[in-house]
């Protein structure tokens, strides 16, 4: 079987993260035509969506499949929970299996992301990791920038139902992909199968725990804003679906850009001072937004100033956390996934709350608060 080269298999990795994320990230800028759909409050889902990141939780168990199975093991089967949630969404169009569906492929995602990381850390230097993996996080933007006005399209012509099919179909060919175009490999030799000892030498480490608290912080403080963003523009400029998949886009452009500066960047000013530089400035775009909100324009100014400053943190994120503990890769990696996941759960609690009783203020003070604890937690992460 021909096996293409890792540049290849990047590109891959990033078209099969856009997909992913397609599905994970569709439910924020159609809150409120899911919840319509649904016939459930807004309420009612944002406790489904907390409780969507709290799968994240269960991150490190599906990396014990990629530490003894080998990192295309663990990609597949990421991407066998994916197509199994799309598809219980499709027989049974309901609350339940929306419930279901957002676990599977939360499940999906966390399995698949950290064994794709992992497998390029085996195989690419640290000096050079972060572009690496900066054009893997374009599957994030290329979410925003090519998915969610797909979705829109969709929605808007066929109905709230219509994505699903689409997502099924397309994750069913990008796992023929996967299975053809990734060697099949082998778990690395000096690692230990005991997986509760590989949890405790993450949850001992100093500096790991720094970096997880970094990024559980750092996603609470995006998802004051993610969560609600639709919401307030609907709200406060009335903007229909249509125009939600276009701000949509806007973020998607703000989140490239993000990358883009990561794989320029990150590998030469060095990670733990990539990380601290974007927390600073995603703060500082967190204010702009009860100064520059008062009108269309302005608002999209804001949501492009925050979405392109998180990006930049979180994409530095990751090449840093891959090297803090290379003996065991792929379950830091996966406790990274949890801690983000964790962190997006903590922010879709405390969000709705802060929005409906102050307004988009409160959430960007939520932001400046959270960014100020993971720069705190940045002084133990020591330079990587």
């Amino acid at each position: 079987m021909q096996k293409h080269s890792l540049r290849f298999q990047t590109i891959l990795f990033a078209i099969t993260r856009m997909v992913f994320n397609t599905a994970y990230r569709m439910i924020y800028p159609f809150l409120s035509v899911f919840s319509r759909g649904l016939g459930v409050d807004i309420s009612t889902l944002s406790q489904a969506l907390a409780n969507r990141s709290l799968v994240g939780a269960l991150g490190p168990f599906l990396a014990a499949i990629a530490d003894r199975r080998g990192r295309k093991i663990g990609m597949l089967f990421g991407i066998l929970l994916f197509i199994i949630g799309i598809s219980v969404m499709i027989l049974w169009p309901s609350f339940p299996s929306f419930v279901i569906m957002l676990t599977l492929t939360t499940l999906g995602k966390y399995g698949f992301d950290p064994s794709m990381q992992a497998y390029l850390g085996d195989r690419i230097p640290y000096e050079r990791r972060g572009r690496t993996l900066a054009v893997t996080e374009l599957g994030w933007s290329l979410s925003f920038i090519v998915g969610i006005p797909v979705v829109s399209f969709l929605i808007a012509r066929r109905g709230w139902q219509s994505p699903f099919v689409s997502l099924a179909i397309t994750g069913i060919l990008i796992g023929g992909a996967l299975l053809w175009y990734v060697p099949s490999d082998s778990p690395p030799r000096n690692k230990s199968t005991n997986i509760w000892r590989n949890f405790w030498d993450v949850l001992k480490y100093p500096p790991a725990l720094a970096g997880l608290t970094v990024g559980l912080t750092a996603s609470t403080a995006n998802e004051a804003i993610n969560l609600v963003f639709g919401v307030w523009m609907e709200d406060a400029f009335g903007l229909k679906i249509i125009a939600l998949g276009g701000t949509a886009a806007v973020i998607g452009f703000a989140e490239l850009g993000g990358e883009t500066l990561v794989g320029a960047f990150v590998d030469r000013l060095g990670k733990v001072r990539a990380v601290t530089i974007g927390l600073l400035l995603n703060s500082l775009a967190a204010l702009s937004f009860p100064l520059l909100g008062r009108n269309v324009a302005g608002a999209v100014v804001s949501l492009f100033l925050f979405y392109i400053t998180f990006e930049f943190t979180l994409v530095s994120i990751i090449p840093m956390m891959t090297e803090i503990m290379p003996q065991s890769r792929a379950t830091l990696m996966s406790f990274n996934v949890a801690a983000l996941s964790l962190g997006r759960s903590l922010g879709d609690l405390v969000t709705p709350p802060l929005y409906n009783t102050w307004g988009i203020i409160a959430c960007a003070g939520a932001v400046v608060l959270f960014n100020l604890v993971a720069i705190l937690a940045m002084q133990w992460v020591g330079e990587k």
